[in-house]
Parts: C-alpha cells; sequence; structure tokens
C-alpha cells in the first residue's frame, strides 16, 4: 500500500496515465492524493474528469482555482476565455453529473502530518483554523446556495483575509486563500503574483517562508505555483511541475517521499 501525492493535471490525461503506469498505480491497494486544478488548459479536461470520478474511494483531492472556474462556467456565471479547454466538459452527454461530483469535493484534505491544500495557507492560520474555513466554503458549494456563492466568487469584491469578515466576503476571502495564494506579507496580506519567487514584488514573500507561520507543525502539500516548480521541504511538498507548460507531472510517494516523474505527453 503506498500514497501518492500527484501535482496540477490540468486535462493531462496522457502524462496522468503515464505516471500511473511509472508508480504501478493499483486502486484497490494505493490511493491518490490530487492536489487540484483536475482540468483547463491541457489538452483532455473531459477524460481525465471522468477517469478520476471513477477511480471512486482510491482519491483523495482538493479543488483548484480551475475547477472552480469550470464549476462557474457550467452555470453561466463566467464565461470561457481563448486559452480555456473546457469545452469538452461542457459539451459532454454526463456533464451535470460531473459538475455535481465536483462540486461536492474539498478545499482542504487533512491526513495524520499531512495537510493537502491546491495554494496554501496564511501565515495566521493554524491547521484547525484553515480546516474549519474550508468546511464552511465546503458546505455552501455542496448546497443549493452554490450558485450564489460562485457569482460573489467569480464577480463580487476580493477582499483581503481578517477573522471580522462575515457572510460571502469571508467565503470568497477563504477560497481565494485556498486556491489561489502565493506570495503574501507576514500581515497576510496577499499579491496576484505568480512569477519566479525571487522576482516577487517588494513585502511579499513566499506564505511557506513567513517566520513563525501558525501552521508549520504540518506537512502542506500543495501545487498551483508552476513557476515555483518542484520543491520538497520538511514541512512543505510543492508539487505542480508545470506538466501544462511542456515540463513534467510529479507524484511524491508520501511513505518516504520517493519522486516519480514523467514528460509533459501531449
Amino acid at each position: 500500500m503506498a500514497t501518492y501525492a500527484i501535482g496540477d493535471i490540468q486535462g493531462c490525461y496522457a502524462s496522468l496515465r503515464r505516471l500511473l503506469e511509472r508508480i504501478a498505480f493499483n486502486p484497490i491497494l494505493d490511493s491518490l492524493w490530487l492536489v487540484g486544478d483536475l482540468v483547463n488548459r491541457g489538452p483532455d479536461s473531459l477524460t481525465t474528469l471522468r477517469f478520476i470520478k471513477n477511480l471512486g474511494a482510491s482519491v483523495r483531492l482538493v479543488l483548484g482555482n480551475h475547477d472552480l472556474f469550470l464549476l462557474a462556467v457550467a452555470e453561466g456565471i463566467a464565461a470561457p476565455r481563448p486559452k480555456d479547454t473546457i469545452h469538452d466538459v461542457l459539451a459532454a452527454e454526463d456533464r451535470a453529473d460531473l459538475v455535481d461530483w465536483l462540486r461536492r469535493q474539498p478545499l482542504l484534505h487533512r491526513d495524520g502530518p499531512f495537510l493537502m491544500v491546491h495554494a496554501g495557507l496564511l501565515p495566521q492560520w493554524t491547521v484547525e483554523n484553515a480546516a474549519e474555513m474550508a468546511r464552511e466554503v465546503e458546505t455552501v458549494l455542496s448546497g443549493s446556495g452554490y450558485r450564489s456563492f460562485l457569482r460573489h466568487l467569480f464577480h463580487g469584491p476580493a477582499p483581503q483575509w481578517s477573522p471580522s469578515l462575515k457572510g460571502p466576503d469571508r467565503l470568497v476571502s477563504v477560497t481565494r486563500v485556498l486556491t489561489r495564494l502565493r506570495t503574501c506579507k507576514p500581515t497576510g496580506e496577499m499579491s496576484g503574483f505568480s512569477g519566479p519567487p525571487d522576482e516577487a514584488p517588494d513585502g511579499f514573500i513566499p506564505w511557506f517562508g513567513i517566520p513563525g507561520r501558525r501552521n508549520a507543525d504540518a506537512t502542506i502539500i500543495s501545487g498551483h505555483w508552476a513557476a515555483l516548480g518542484l520543491r520538497l521541504e520538511p514541512n512543505h511538498l510543492a508539487i505542480d511541475s508545470g506538466c501544462v507548460w511542456g515540463r513534467q507531472l510529479t507524484a511524491v510517494r508520501l511513505e518516504d517521499r520517493a519522486v516519480f516523474q514523467v514528460d509533459y505527453a501531449g
């Protein structure tokens, strides 16, 4: 039995299948932890989504920003952009089932010393804080009011996190942190920066490098930051190695931190 954490797939189905062959994945014995952004920008979002859904209980995943974007487009709340590649999902006969399944997936997964989230955690948040706030969003996203939440997320204000936030602003702020955070100030103010860490704006630091962050007692598994690349530290596994940009798709076996990679396969 083994547990493999896999970085951002983004519709790169052929690469995913090659990686599963490389690790000799057995869905009866092994587990996959998928760090989000299952779809979009790669060539085969539909087959990727169907395949992961059909793996059932052998998969644990968290939602990424591209997954949430698919949900918003499916509800007519957002419009596809020229570089988006989710049209195959939107035209599929099982579109409703796939969308319904996707919106019921979590934003945070925690098991023992490991915590998986798509982007990161603010330095002020403890693991317990993050898990509680993720559940707040998950409850709304899986409930009957999810369309209203998605409208706020994609068309409302984007408030910086504050514990005084309430209602939709609180949910949107939590979601932005969990699915979009890369750099922030020690105070928790986020930037929209997506480039290499050494080019971050003045005053902004990679979230995992903030001294004294309150969630450093967990080993956090994240993706979302292709320009950061694969980075393995004692309490952080950054595993988005930029497959959709023609680089590699990465799996890390959590039991011993062994790394497995395949090149982009189209």
